[in-house]
C-alpha cells in the first residue's frame, strides 16, 4: 500500500490500515526502543505505546516528514520518557531507603539484563560497560549515537527525527564518540590499576 493511501486510511480510522502499519514498522520500532531500553520486555511495552500513540495522534500527522521518521520520533520520545521516569523512581526509592530505619545494607537490587549470574561472559561484561558509558552521555548525544550505531540510520535521517540539521548531528556524533572514548579510557585505566 502506498504511504499516502495508508496515512489517509489511518486518518479514516481503518483497522486494516493500522494492522498494515504495525506489520510494516513493528521490527524497526521495537529495535529502536530496544536500543534505548536494553530489555526485551521494556522495548515491547514501549513499542506498543508507540503504536497506540500513532493511532491516537494520526490526525495531527501533517505529512511534512515520512511516516517512518514520525514513528522513530515517537519511539525515541517514548523510550526517553520511560528512562526519565525510571531514573526519577530510582532516586526517590534511594532517598526513601536512606531514610528508612529498617534499611537492609546487605540487600542487593538486581540489574535486569545483566543481573543473571549465568551471563558472566566477557562479551556481556564489555556490553555492560559500553552501554553504561552510553547512558552517561548527554541525552541528545545518546539519541544520535544510538540511532546511528544501533539502528544504522544516516545522519540525514537522524536530523529529520531529531528535527535538527545534519551538521548538528555530525557535531553530536563527534562529541558522543569523544566522550565515550574518555569514559571508556577512564574505566579501563581504573580496572587496570585495580589488578
Amino acid at each position: 500500500m502506498q504511504e499516502s493511501i495508508l496515512i489517509q486510511e489511518l486518518k479514516n480510522g481503518s483497522q486494516q490500515a493500522f494492522r498494515e502499519l504495525v506489520k510494516l514498522h513493528k521490527d524497526r520500532v521495537y529495535n529502536t526502543c530496544l536500543g534505548f531500553m536494553r530489555q526485551r520486555e521494556d522495548a515491547e511495552d514501549v513499542a506498543q505505546e508507540v503504536f497506540i500513540e500513532v493511532w491516537k495522534s494520526i490526525q495531527q500527522f501533517d505529512g511534512k516528514s515520512m511516516l517512518s521518521t514520525w514513528l522513530y520520533r515517537i519511539a525515541v520520545t517514548k523510550s526517553l520518557e520511560l528512562i526519565r521516569y525510571r531514573k526519577a523512581e530510582k532516586r526517590k526509592s534511594f532517598f526513601e531507603s536512606m531514610q528508612s530505619s529498617d534499611n537492609d545494607p546487605d540487600a542487593v537490587e538486581g540489574d535486569g539484563f545483566y543481573g543473571n549470574p549465568g551471563l558472566a561472559l566477557e562479551n556481556k561484561e564489555r556490553a555492560k560497560v559500553l552501554f553504561g558509558a552510553i547512558d552517561q552521555l548527554a541525552e541528545n548525544q545518546k539519541v544520535a549515537f544510538t540511532l546511528h550505531k544501533v539502528e544504522g540510520l544516516s545522519y540525514k535521517e537522524i536530523a529529520n527525527i531529531m528535527e535538527t540539521s545534519v551538521s548538528a548531528v555530525e557535531s553530536l556524533m563527534y562529541r558522543a564518540k569523544t566522550n565515550l572514548q574518555d569514559l571508556l579510557y577512564k574505566f579501563y585505566k581504573t580496572e587496570e590499576q585495580a589488578l
